[in-house]
Order: C-alpha cells, then sequence, then structure tokens
C-alpha cells in the first residue's frame, strides 16, 4: 500500500474549531519508511514538518503552514508480545480501535482518559490523561517508541535503547520527531465497578483524601452556580459483568450528557443570564447509578457536545484550595458557566514534561461550549492556577511560555537540550512550540 501526497492547499481545523492552518501540502504515509521519506523532502524544500491525530488538541500544537502529515494509513497492531505483556501499535491507531482489539484478544491499558476519539501518538504526545490513584496517563503505559527524527532517520527508544529519548519522547510535543509506532504496557482484561452518584460540593471537598485513598479512580464534576457535584468512582471488581441498561445508558450518556445538554448549553449562549438555573436543573437531572463492564466501556464515555477546554495539574493537596478559590471567583464575577468543572488524579510519574512529572498531581479542568467566549472566564481560573504552581496540560488552552515552564519542570532544560540534539534546525517547529519551549 502507498500513502498519498495532496499539493492543493486545504484548511486544516482542529475538533473544536478553534485552531486552523494552511498547509503547503499533506502527506497520508502508508509506513514508517514513506514518512521518513517525507520527512527528507520537507527538510529538502525548506519546509516545516507537523504530524495530526484527529485534531482533539485545543492548542496550535499541530498547526503548520508547511507539510502535515495525516497518519490515518499508519494504523493497526503490529505485534502483540503475551510474554513480556505489550502491544506495538502504528501511530495513527484511533484508541477506540486499540482499546476494541485488545479486548477481543483478552488484554487492556491498565488506565485511559474519558474518551478514545484521538489518535495513539496524538494522545500521548501531549499528556492525555484520566483519573488513578495508582495508575498513571496513557504516555506511562508506554514501553518502547519509534519515532523518525529531523535527519529522516528511524530511532527507537526504551528504557534500555536511547533512554535519554524515551524519557522525553513519551510526551514529547512533536517536537523531537514524529512518531511512527509506540509499545504499550497491556494486562489481561478485567472488570471495572463504577459508582456514579451525587454529592454536595462541601462533602466532596471536604473528604477528597479520604474518597481519593479509599478509590483506585475517583472524580468528580461540580456544576458552576450550584452547590451540587457527580461523583464517579471506578474499582477492580470479581464481576459478574453488569452493564448499565441500554435504556438507562441512553439517557445518561446520549440523551442527558449530549442531546439535552447541547440545547441546554446552545440556550445558555443565547440567554447567558438562564445558565444558573439550567446549572441548577442539570446538577440534578444525573442520577446515582452502578455498574460492571469491561475498561474501555467504564473509563471512556462518547462526548458529541464540541467546547473548548483549559486544564491545569497541580499539587494534590493543592487542588481543593484551588477549587475553592475558582468556585468564590465564579460566585463574585459575572460570569455565566455552563459547563461542569472537572477534577481528576494522577500518581507521580518519571516523564520529562508529563504534568504528573516528579510530584503526586490532581487537574482542573474548565469549559466552555463552543463560540462561547472563553477568554475572561480562562484568564481567571489560569491566574489561580499558576499562583499554585500550576502545569497546564500540552493540548489544551493556555497562555504559559517556556519562562514560565522553566520554573514549574525541573527537568525542562533536559528537554530543550534533547531537542537541541534531535532538531537543532527546528524541522519541527511551529509557533506554538517557540512559546512553549523557546527558540
Amino acid at each position: 500500500m502507498n500513502g498519498t501526497t495532496r499539493t492543493e492547499r486545504s484548511t486544516w481545523r482542529n475538533w473544536a474549531g478553534n485552531v486552523s492552518a494552511r498547509p503547503v501540502r499533506e502527506v497520508s504515509p502508508a509506513s514508517t519508511e514513506e514518512l521518513a521519506a517525507a520527512v527528507r523532502r520537507a527538510a529538502e524544500d525548506g519546509l516545516k514538518v507537523k504530524a495530526v491525530g484527529t485534531g482533539h488538541s485545543f492548542t496550535a500544537a499541530a498547526a503548520t503552514d508547511g507539510v502535515l502529515i495525516r497518519p490515518e494509513l499508519l494504523t493497526g497492531i503490529r505485534e502483540i508480545d503475551r510474554t513480556a505483556m505489550t502491544v506495538t501499535v502504528e501511530a495513527g491507531t484511533p484508541l477506540k480501535r486499540l482499546n476494541a482489539a485488545l479486548a477481543r484478544e483478552g488484554l487492556s491499558l491498565t488506565n485511559m482518559g474519558d474518551i478514545m476519539d484521538q489518535t495513539v501518538a496524538g494522545a500521548t504526545s501531549t499528556g492525555t490523561h484520566g483519573t488513578g490513584r495508582d495508575s498513571a496517563s496513557i504516555a506511562a503505559q508506554i514501553r518502547a517508541l519509534e519515532l523518525v527524527t529531523a535527519d529522516g532517520s528511524v530511532l527507537t527508544c526504551s528504557e534500555k535503547e536511547n533512554p535519554d529519548v524515551f524519557a522525553a519522547a513519551r510526551i514529547g510535543l512533536g517536537a523531537l520527531g514524529v512518531v511512527t509506532a509506540i509499545t504499550f504496557a497491556v494486562e489481561p482484561v478485567f472488570l471495572l465497578t463504577a459508582r456514579e452518584e451525587p454529592m454536595a460540593f462541601d462533602r466532596v471537598t471536604a473528604d477528597f483524601e479520604a474518597l481519593f485513598a479509599e478509590n483506585e479512580h475517583f472524580e468528580f464534576y461540580w456544576f458552576p452556580h450550584t452547590g451540587n457535584c457527580n461523583t464517579k468512582r471506578n474499582n477492580r471488581s470479581a464481576g459478574p459483568p453488569a452493564p448499565p441498561g441500554r435504556l438507562s445508558n441512553w439517557i445518561e450518556d446520549e440523551l442527558l450528557s449530549n442531546g439535552v445538554f447541547q440545547l441546554a448549553c446552545s440556550f445558555g449562549r443565547a440567554v447567558p443570564a438562564a445558565i444558573p438555573a439550567i446549572a441548577k436543573i442539570s446538577s440534578r437531572a444525573l442520577s446515582a447509578r452502578t455498574y460492571t463492564d469491561i475498561p474501555y466501556k467504564v473509563f471512556t464515555s462518547p462526548r458529541r457536545v464540541r467546547f473548548v477546554e483549559m486544564e491545569y495539574a497541580l499539587a494534590r493537596e493543592a487542588v481543593v484550595e484551588a477549587l475553592r478559590e475558582v468556585k468564590a471567583m465564579i460566585e463574585r464575577s459575572p460570569l455565566r458557566v455552563s459547563f461542569p468543572v472537572e477534577v481528576r488524579t494522577a500518581p507521580s510519574d518519571d516523564i520529562t514534561l508529563s504534568t504528573a512529572s516528579g510530584r503526586e498531581s490532581a487537574y482542573i479542568a474548565v469549559h466552555l461550549y463552543r463560540g462561547t467566549p472563553h477568554q475572561s472566564y480562562f484568564t481567571a481560573v489560569e491566574r489561580i492556577m499558576t499562583a499554585h504552581g500550576g502545569r497546564p496540560h500540552w493540548g489544551k488552552v493556555h497562555t504559559r511560555d517556556a519562562e514560565y515552564f522553566a520554573d514549574v519542570y525541573p527537568r525542562f532544560a533536559e528537554f530543550t537540550a534533547l531537542r537541541d540534539r534531535l532538531d537543532p534546525g527546528r524541522l519541527f517547529g511551529n509557533d506554538y512550540l517557540r512559546r512553549v519551549l523557546g527558540d
């Protein structure tokens, strides 16, 4: 199978519609060799190179006016190693296809985020994560990586092979090369029991450390303009499987979380004064439920309502205070916030630019419906997060720069030195990387 090249200029847009780019050409390589050739040709033509997945990042991390690599032909599983308990998968494989394929083989990732539309390379390169007391981000489950570097050569890395590259490239922001394959740790498929339950804001925040300690995966959503939260606890289960009924699943995941919520957001955008009343109704609409299923069916859920998002990682012990500050800020401001605020956790990891690098972390994510002016809300939240030494998610809206990151990431200079070695000419550079990594 041969890849394709398109040279008529078309506009690429991300999922949220807040980022666009017009590359000189788009290339869809069908093999690592074709991708390496496309990188070499771009260098000869003096063009920058960026790979793009499904565009689920809210930043311009993948935007370029040079050569846009589309990995839709670089998909599928290369190898399952049941002795090492790993799976090697092509970089353009969507997480939902990987999850389904692993389940057919009786295998699973240990933890994952709450959506699975992204490609494996896009999700890991930007630090996509779920929530976990002991199990970390998707990138932390990587055991080996293959990437094409700026000179067109193919470099493989793991803890034993090129370990300095491995430390950084698992969350590489597209700055070190184009990822072509990823080897993940897997385990035998298991069951999770999810317990979703409404809970008062004051109780969740007072009991946060206990709820975190007692559950393998704990998260909650607070509905601004209310004192109401919805909590979710996922824990391993001996079974038997008890998936949500088809009707209740449709009501919760499609009707309330997507259909009615879409209408509520549209109405709220048109009539902002109605948002607090809508929030009170929305926060009471979701009822308690418990179900048991295989991991990806519990961790992930459909997200059809489009939004823009900002998320910051804080030291876990700071998250409750920061969230209370966000609540107080919203209550004394004229802001009308239609989307719940999401709180999750992650253990410390050893990835150079992971938001959880070297510290136990918790995340506060704020969203607004697509098309709603978000700057004043996000700016006010960001002010609170940075006062706590927060680290923004690499794929979500933020205004931080290299000077800030050098301060909040102890190993920042390690990453930029590696970038200088692997891509001295900044073949993989763009405006976003110039801002967050410097020149």
